[in-house]
């Protein structure tokens, strides 16, 4: 026995229910279909109600559905919109032509207008706003680093950093610690400046090569090292042929060095040695060329860097207090020509006064030779800070606080000192 129907049908569901045959859509059961009715499958007569046509009932006399269901009114109403009904019942049937087109208006939920945002009943009531999210706490002790700005906590002021762009306190410092260590052993052992050399030598190569690694090339440090030190002792010991002879024997050295790592990259790593052998030891060997002078050596070496010290100081200050024209913007941006008049200006006057006091030489020479140290000076910087950029590294390390590595400090120095190996060759000659 089958459950009763729940939605108050008395008859049984499903397979229970007796089979009824469905009521034909013409009067007479023994006359054939005609109209648009005879077109009509077994599975049309099945199919929905848009895919079917719609009988016309008059309003009149409700007719039953032609598929088993009792007549509504939505079929009276048909009728009456029915352009070709004339009043006869059997004209529905038999009059031919396309079934009544199923609009968008027949429809009961055509009829109700869309539902939009403003309707909606939440829509009167204000956002609720976002509740700030607790901060986290913190456990109980000495708070380190610095602390957030807000508008009850203004911002712990801080030192401004100087417009060259580094620490200056500290850069006085090592500058004055540096200056010791060359002239402490300068005049009171020379011997140990050669060693101070040497190290300086030794750690300008570490550097160097350091840095061009950013580049693909790998040169030998061990190689340059050992050659580095050894031009210096040449150029010490026996004189400019021996400094040449320490270039050319570091970079065979470097050569050879180089093939037992296979071809891959071999040139790349020996041009780069062999600048890091030029632009290091060798231009460092002027300055044991300087001080292995018998007599005055160490005024001589003294010369020259109060040359490079009043030069970087007088070209500081008048860039800093003056600076508005770039010298090379694409190279170094801080360089102005303001600063470099004041670099040769400096230079040239404190030169034409130390050395008319030390060797007894007309000022205006020393006025020239304090032109051309400190112009040496300016290009060695600009050459050094033309290699960091082709590099990308701001600073070769960060050995020295406030300088940034060893080769920043030596970079004026190494073109300063063949310059006034030369020209003090000239002016105050070596005598025997």
């Amino acid at each position: 026995m089958s459950h009763p129907d729940p939605y108050g049908s008395p008859e049984p569901r499903g397979w229970d229910r007796p089979e009824r045959p469905p009521a034909l859509p013409w009067p007479e059961r023994d006359v054939e279909p005609t109209g648009p009715w005879s077109r009509l499958s077994g599975a049309d007569l099945y199919a929905g109600p848009q895919a079917r046509p719609r009988p016309h009932v008059h309003h009149d006399e409700p007719v039953g559905d032609p598929y088993g269901g009792p007549g509504d009114d939505a079929d009276r109403h048909d009728a009456d919109r029915d352009p070709r009904y004339d009043g006869h019942r059997e004209d529905r049937y038999d009059r031919p032509g396309p079934a009544w087109p199923v609009r968008d208006d027949d429809v009961p939920t055509s009829s109700l207008p869309p539902v939009r945002d403003d309707d909606m009943p939440t829509s009167q009531f204000p956002p609720v706003p976002k509740e700030p999210e607790p901060e986290p706490q913190r456990p109980p002790g000495r708070r380190r680093g610095r602390r957030r700005a807000s508008a009850d906590r203004p911002a712990t002021g801080q030192s401004a950093p100087s417009r060259a762009g580094r620490n200056l306190p500290a850069a006085i410092g090592v500058g004055l610690g540096l200056g010791a260590l060359i002239l402490v052993p300068l005049f009171f052992y020379r011997p140990a400046f050669l060693a101070v050399v040497a190290a300086a030598v030794g750690v300008g190569i570490w550097e160097m090569a350091r840095a061009v690694r950013r580049s693909g090339a790998h040169p030998p440090l061990a190689p340059l090292v050992a050659g580095g030190v050894l031009t210096v002792g040449l150029a010490w010991f026996a004189g400019p042929d021996a400094l040449s002879l320490g270039l050319l024997v570091t970079v065979l050295g470097t050569m050879i060095w180089r093939l037992g790592d296979g071809p891959a990259g071999f040139q790349r790593d020996l041009t780069a040695a062999t600048l890091i052998a030029v632009y290091v030891p060798f231009l460092g060997g002027f300055a044991a060329l300087l001080a292995a002078v018998p007599d005055d050596g160490h005024l001589r070496v003294l010369l020259t860097l109060v040359a490079v010290v009043l030069s970087d100081t007088g070209g500081y200050a008048a860039g800093v207090s003056f600076g508005k024209h770039p010298m090379a913007p694409s190279i170094s941006p801080k360089k102005s020509w303001e600063g470099f008049a004041g670099s040769v200006g400096a230079a040239a006057a404190g030169s034409a006064l130390l050395i008319w006091l030390l060797f007894d030489v007309p000022p205006w020479w020393g006025a020239l030779f304090g032109v051309a140290v400190s112009g040496a000076a300016v290009l060695g910087d600009l050459a050094e800070s033309m290699i960091k950029r082709d590099l990308g590294v701001k600073d070769m390390s960060n050995l020295l606080p406030g300088h940034g590595g060893l080769m920043d400090r030596l970079d004026s120095i190494l073109f300063a000192v063949p310059t006034a190996y030369l020209l003090l060759a000239v002016f105050v000659p070596v005598v025997g």
